[in-house]
């Protein structure tokens, strides 16, 4: 896929290299998110691992993205950008939900 994306890349211009590369990382990040969230298998262990700090830090890293690139990204990037963090806060919210309802039932058991 690699060879896909780089003689692709190489048809671009500058500009559409970088903006190509930011989606890469916005989607690399996404992807770690999604994993800790335990909604995609980890490629590495081909299984559904939920570790919801790794998720968090996954989602402050395109939050401080965010901040750090406010001004200097096009309207599609800034919206790419937006809308992946949106989904990332929805999902993490959700997961979060599940954890407080399944504590609370864990203590009415007791």
């Amino acid at each position: 896929m690699s060879e896909n994306i780089s003689s692709n890349s190489e048809k671009l211009n500058p500009d559409q290299q970088q903006q190509l590369l930011f989606m890469m990382l916005v989607q690399q990040h996404e992807q770690i998110a999604m994993m800790g969230l335990g909604k995609i298998k980890n490629p590495a262990t081909d299984k559904i691992d939920r570790d919801l700090k790794s998720a968090k830090f996954a989602i402050d890293t395109l939050v401080m993205l965010e901040k750090f690139t406010a001004g200097n990204l096009t309207k599609e990037m800034k919206d790419f950008l937006s809308q992946t963090l949106t989904n990332l806060r929805l999902n993490y919210a959700d997961e979060k939900k599940k954890d407080s309802s399944s504590g609370s039932k864990k203590e009415e058991e007791k």
